[in-house]
């Protein structure tokens, strides 16, 4: 914004705040830029949620590959769940 427009902005939305000084607002963008935001506070939430729509992904990837309309059969069940312990809950099959 505008040197002006910003002084301008100032006086009329926030007449109050005409007489604080520079140091008042830098304190004010740290403590915007500090503060928790919704990744912050879910993240390992998130990260989880991440792993299994990953997996699903992967699983509906693996069903698509062998072009075959709805008949799977065995040769993608253990694949699909090896996939799915892999990718979610990272851990190796037998």
């Amino acid at each position: 914004m505008k040197p002006s427009k910003l002084q301008d902005h100032l006086r009329r939305c926030h007449p109050d705040k005409t007489e604080e000084d520079l140091k008042y607002f830098q304190t004010l963008k740290d403590k915007f830029h500090k503060g928790s935001t919704l990744d912050r506070m879910f993240a390992s939430t998130s990260q989880r949620n991440d792993d299994g729509l990953r997996a699903s992904y992967n699983i509906s990837l693996l069903i698509a590959k062998p072009g075959k309309p709805h008949t799977i059969g065995e040769k993608l069940i253990l694949p699909a769940v090896e996939e799915a312990l892999k990718t979610a809950l990272h851990k190796t099959c037998i």
